[in-house]
């Protein structure tokens, strides 16, 4: 009843109240289009994709400002507890009476009940069908984890999610924080990939790699890849995927330049 509720919710919402909202022009910083959805790269962990006006934040965080000339988000995803995935002020501050935010359990629990309200649970291999307007995205929550003995306690197993998003027939493949754990090489037909790779919280570029050419996307973004030591070596990372596979099409965007 509640998923039917949300859904009356923002098609209604989409048809009048929120029309304005949704028709702010997105023009701030760099915006890729490939086919029909938009990828609008934040900052490390947070992006905004849009296909015909589904918006989608994902671990959205540096508060309103940040996001002052996208258009507000229908659904927001957050991965994980930590500080650069979860933050509650900019949750706030963005999320609209139509928003929907999917989560894992252990994000949940941390909202406020304002934020609970609209939120959405998705455990590991769950996925669901979210509508706004005439759009549906399906999401699947993805194990993310840790798999060295001294990195166990940064990401332990079933606490945060990964997600396999489907938005304009591609599956959309989004590591959160994790190594190259079995779950991700078993990855098929992933249409873009965006993939971490940092010290010590997730995992080399070479094991990033490795994983990619296992699971084989049409197209691959590294992000997330600011550790204790700076920026992991893209450059790099798009020299094994191209000596691999050429087929697999890597886009280095800008994450952390000027920001």
């Amino acid at each position: 009843m509640k998923q039917l509720v949300f859904i009356l919710g923002i098609v209604i919402c989409s048809l009048s109240s929120c029309k304005k909202d949704m028709n702010q022009k997105s023009n701030a910083g760099e915006q890729l289009s490939e086919e029909l959805i938009t990828i609008s790269p934040i900052s490390h962990g947070t992006f905004v994709m849009e296909y015909e006006g589904m918006v989608v934040y994902v671990d959205p965080v540096g508060g309103a400002n940040t996001f002052k000339n996208y258009k507000p988000p229908a659904i927001i995803l957050v991965t994980d507890i930590h500080g650069d995935h979860l933050n509650i002020e900019t949750l706030q501050a963005v999320s609209k009476e139509y928003t929907r935010i999917v989560a894992p359990v252990a994000v949940i629990d941390k909202l406020p009940d304002s934020l609970k309200e609209k939120s959405s649970t998705l455990v590991n291999f769950q996925s669901k069908g979210y509508t706004f307007g005439k759009v549906t995205m399906d999401v699947e929550a993805i194990p993310m984890y840790n798999l060295r003995e001294e990195a166990l306690d940064f990401h332990p197993k079933n606490r945060g999610n990964g997600y396999v998003v489907t938005l304009a027939n591609e599956r959309i493949y989004i590591s959160g924080d994790t190594e190259d754990i079995l779950e991700m090489r078993q990855l098929q037909s992933i249409d873009k990939a965006f993939v971490c790779m940092n010290l010590p919280w997730t995992m080399t570029v070479e094991r990033a790699a490795d994983a990619v050419l296992t699971f084989n996307p049409k197209v691959v973004y590294p992000y997330h890849y600011k550790g204790n030591d700076g920026l992991s070596d893209v450059g790099k990372f798009k020299e094994i995927i191209n000596s691999g596979n050429k087929d697999i099409a890597v886009r280095l965007l800008n994450w952390y330049s000027n920001r």
